[in-house]
Formats: structure tokens, sequence, C-alpha cells
């Protein structure tokens, strides 16, 4: 008989039986793919981006839609525990700007193989190409799982680790969200988030390719300015990408669900204001008088964006620069700190780095990440609704729910403990209904 039943083999899931293993309890991890960890061989590029060095609260301010929730999880488990997890394990890390925490190899690869390699070394047993059927209760309990062979796989507790919807070749395809619903857990509507937006009109795919560093976008919704971003972005045959096209994409993705105006203008010179931007034009068209307008641009603007300029201002790049009208001048001006783009979709799950939306929060307990429903189930990583920016928070997110559910899964294998434990004295997220106690309990 398995003690703790882990259903998915990505970083929350391995985690989750490292911890449980660690506290003796017999772990088996169902994995639907041939081998576990392939979402995590490619995140950051294949570089890894662990976690993130920022304290607690400016960590919560990364996440949503409830980052509260985590904050026991957190508690137990943060940035800190986790580089002193790897280092232990061989994967020495490096801080680089933003406090973003990368394996000094630079390979998620390396990350992958070590996690692997420490969990069968814990007594974890891996079964891959194992897809999930149905999860199987009986009189409020979770009794096993059947495989979609027909074989049964029976345990004491069990841990649902299934992934999101992104990146669904690599096996999140989102089976976890329908195996919650039989068991009649609420999931809230999934969409892709940290993905590249679609644009109206030709600009960007006449610009794709071109990729543009220390730029402001400022983001319109129905009319009214609603906030903007620093950093970096990029031109695609589709629209737009890059980190901050990322992070946008995830803040207004409810906005663009609901069908309302998105437009995302870019400031292509925010350093300067309106008037200081006239003041070099004039100034350079001014002592220029003779240069074409076409030479004069590249000291403006990245040449691979010109001809889009010119085509979009009616401008002929054989003007002398002194012919330049001070209406001219004041298009370009307004061009450059007003490029607009509507939004007009959002990019598919396949290139999506995380989902948006998932197994409802109401329905766990925030102090063990057990279930509200059944006393023996408990929940990691990205099947849960929670999501965060780029930087990661991410993954930070699916090692420390990993830990807490692990941890909590082997304790309810144990004895069931955990679970009446948190019936009564579990302090629910803000939003959330339920008992209401000041018991503390000590995870260690």
């Amino acid at each position: 008989m398995n003690d703790v039943v882990i259903l998915g083999g990505g970083p929350a899931g391995l985690m989750a039986g490292i911890v449980a293993a660690k506290s003796g309890a017999r772990v088996l991890i169902l994995e639907k793919m041939r081998e576990p960890l392939r979402k995590l061989k490619i995140t950051g590029k294949g570089r890894c981006n662990l976690t993130n060095t920022a304290d607690l609260r400016a960590f919560l301010a990364e996440i949503g839609p409830q980052p509260n929730f985590l904050k026991p999880t957190f508690h137990r488990f943060f940035n800190n525990d986790l580089i002193a997890f790897f280092q232990e394990i061989g994967v020495q890390t490096v801080v680089e700007r933003g406090g973003r925490v990368f394996p000094e190899s630079n390979s998620a690869v390396d990350v992958a193989t070590r996690l692997l390699a420490h969990a069968k070394t814990c007594g974890v047993v891996i079964k891959d190409d194992s897809r999930i059927k149905r999860i199987i209760e009986e009189n409020g309990q979770i009794t096993g799982v059947e495989l979609a062979t027909g074989a049964i796989i029976h345990g004491k507790a069990f841990v649902l680790a299934t992934g999101g919807s992104s990146y669904p070749a690599t096996g999140s395809s989102g089976d976890g969200y329908a195996l919650a619903r039989r068991l009649g857990h609420r999931v809230t509507p999934i969409r892709p988030a940290l993905v590249g937006v679609e644009t109206e009109g030709e600009s960007a795919r006449n610009l794709q390719g071109l990729s543009l560093i220390n730029t402001r976008v400022n983001v319109w919704l129905e009319g009214r300015k609603v906030g903007d971003e620093f950093g970096e972005l990029l031109f695609t045959h589709f629209g737009l990408s890059g980190p901050i096209i990322l992070t946008l994409s995830r803040r207004y993705n409810d906005a663009l669900q609901e069908g309302k105006e998105v437009v995302f203008s870019i400031d292509l010179k925010p350093a300067l204001d309106d008037q200081k931007l006239d003041q070099r034009l004039r100034r350079d068209l001014d002592e220029n008088g003779k240069m074409k307008l076409a030479n004069l641009f590249k000291q403006w603007l990245p040449s691979k964006s010109i001809p889009e300029f010119f085509r979009l201002l009616e401008l002929d790049g054989n003007k002398w620069a002194n012919q330049v009208s001070a209406d001219e001048r004041k298009k370009i001006r307004m061009l450059m700190k007003d490029f607009r783009f509507r939004v007009t979709a959002l990019r598919p799950f396949s290139e999506a780095i995380i989902t948006a939306g998932g197994i409802s929060l109401e329905q766990i307990h925030s102090k063990t990440l057990g279930s509200r429903l059944y006393p023996n189930l408990f929940f990691a990583g990205e099947v849960l609704d929670l999501d965060a920016n780029t930087g990661g928070y991410n993954l930070q997110i699916a090692f420390s729910t990993g830990v807490m559910a692990g941890e909590q899964a082997a304790r309810s294998a144990a004895g069931g403990s955990v679970a009446k434990w948190a019936m009564v004295n579990d302090q629910p997220a803000e939003g959330q209904s339920g008992a209401h106690s000041e018991g503390r309990f000590d995870p260690n």
C-alpha cells in the first residue's frame, strides 16, 4: 500500500514527493508523460529562473488573485529555503537583475536532473506513462486512482499536482481541472497568462524582430489610462511580446477576455516629456537642415522602425530636414510618445508561460493545502487558482506548495490528524468562507 500518491511529476509533484518521503512515507508519483519535469527543462528560456530574492511583502505583490492564501505556505518554505535546498543537492545559484535567482550552470536541464536524482535517492518511486482516468472516492475519502489502462492505484493520501494548461506538449494539458470537478471542487475559468498579444493593423508585423529596451508601455482600457510598465518588448508577426508585454497580458487578461478595448501605447522616448522632446526635434531639424529626413531619423529611432514611421506619418524620407513643417514635427513627436497598438487577442495556451485560473481556493485549507471536501486530498502547483508575474515567482509557488502538500499528505497518511486539525483551526484567505480561529500549528 502506498502512503502518498502524487498525481503529476512536475516541480510541485517532485518536491511534494521528496518531502513526503523524507517524512517516512512510501511515495508513488504518477506522471502521464514518458519523463517527468519536461516543462521545467524549458523554463526561463532554458535557464530556469528558480525564485526571486524579494521579501515576503514584495513577493506577494507579484501574485494573484489571492496572494495572502500563500502566507502559511511561504512561512513554511520560502526563497532562502529553496536556495539552500538546491545548494544541498548540488545546484549552486546566482542572483541577477531584479533579484532573479538562476542556477550557476544556466541550465534548466541540470536543475531537473539533480531534482529527479534526489527524489529517487529519497526513495520516491516514479511511474511514468501513467495517465489518470479518475480519482476514486469512497465514503468521503479518496481511496485510489484509476489509470487509463484500467489499473487501480491505492493510497492513504493523495496530492493533485498535475499542472495547468500552458505548454500542453510538455504534459500540462489541464487534466487536473476535470479530475477536481468530478470530485465536486470548483474551478475558476482558466486562460493563458504571461503570453504575447495579437494586435490590430500591420505595424507589429512590419516591425517583427525588432526588440526595444528601456521602453514604457502605457495601457488604455476603454479609453482611460489605467497603468504602465517599463522595460523590454519585442515586435512579432502576430503583435507584441517580450517581458513587459507578458506582464501586462496577465494584468489585463480579464479585460481582454471580457471583450473590452485594450490599447498598448508605446512611449519610445520615456526619458523625455513632450516639451523636451519637441525641443530636441526642433534643434536637430534646425542644425541638420540639409540632411535628408531618413538619415536624421537614424539619430532618433532604430533603423528597422524608420520605414514604418514614414508609412504611418506619410512622410518622404528624401525630404530635407529644413522642409519639415511644424505640423509634421508635432506628428513625429506624438507618434514617438504614443505609438498605439489595439490588442485583439491573447496568444494560445501553447505559447503561455503559465495558466491563470484553476481550482478554487475557497475549498482548500490555506494552512495545509488540503481539500475541504476530502480529508486526505491535497493540492500543489499551477493547478491552483494562483499565478504570478515573471521573475521566479511562479516556480517558487510550485516548490513551496509542493513542500506543504507533501508534508501534510505524509502526516495525513500516518494518522489523519492534520486534516482534522485544519477543519477546526484553518484561517481562510481574504474573500474565503470558513471557520476563523487563532489556533497555531507547527508544521515542523
